[in-house]
């Protein structure tokens, strides 16, 4: 049982028909990481969020960041699946990333307009993934892109709403 322990990951080539894996896996990785770090971000306002509107609030970033962090999870199986390795620190997930933390506490008005740029700029990059993806003969990459753009435009028109002075 020892010898079956020390089997290390790595990539591995895969023939679907897919042009490129791996620069699709790169892709993916950027994916991953600012899936995981909004989630992280959501998680945390959904934990620190005060005022009037807590509940609503509290409840909507909630049913955000499961639902990330479901998705985390099939975007880094679809890096698999493509034959490559998913993102395994935490430094990575950083470096990929181009969601940011604000330089201070934010108040629930802040909170909900910083989440809501954070989709938006997170849809954006699924748009590109999207043309990657069928620029690459990978319709999987890219229905899986698609969905998660939706869900990022429709969570970031919900905070908007939410945000709406």
């Amino acid at each position: 049982m020892a010898q079956e322990m020390k089997v290390v990951p790595q990539a591995d080539k895969v023939k679907t028909g897919v042009e490129d894996a791996k620069l699709l896996a790169e892709g993916l990785a950027k994916a991953v990481a600012d899936t995981y770090r909004l989630v992280f971000k959501t998680h945390a306002y959904h934990w620190n969020v005060e005022g009037p509107m807590f509940f609503s609030i509290h409840h909507l970033t909630e049913e955000q960041y499961e639902e990330m962090f479901a998705a985390a999870d099939l975007l880094a199986e679809r890096m698999r699946a493509l034959g490559q390795l998913a993102p395994m620190s935490l430094t990575e997930i950083m470096k990929l990333s181009l969601i940011e933390d604000l330089n201070k506490t934010p108040s629930a008005q802040e909170m909900v307009e910083d989440l809501a740029r954070d989709h938006a700029t997170v849809a954006r990059r699924f748009h590109d993934l999207i043309e990657l993806a069928e620029g690459h003969r990978d319709p999987v990459t890219a229905d899986l892109a698609t969905a998660r753009s939706a869900f990022h435009e429709q969570a970031a028109w919900m905070l908007r709403a939410t945000a709406a002075k």
